[in-house]
């Protein structure tokens, strides 16, 4: 069968994790510019190695397709 799923990540793009992270649990500098907000989202690379840090779940997702990265959910 050679159907295509549009689910799955392009063949050669990086995968990074995205996952929630409780401003609470971040360095104090960072805390300082959530702006009042309690969580946030983390852009990793398979390694762990943390990307990126934003506001909401959909900008994360964004954030890395614009990069040519395959963005997948981690909790």
């Amino acid at each position: 069968m050679d159907a295509k799923y549009r689910g799955f990540p392009e063949v050669g793009a990086q995968i990074v994790y995205i996952r929630p992270v409780q401003v609470a649990d971040l360095p104090a500098p960072i805390r300082a510019q959530a702006e009042g907000l309690q969580t946030i989202w983390a852009v990793h690379r398979p390694d762990g190695e943390r990307v990126a840090l934003v506001r909401d779940r959909g900008l994360a997702f964004a954030l890395a397709r614009q990069n040519d990265m395959a963005p997948v959910s981690a909790h």
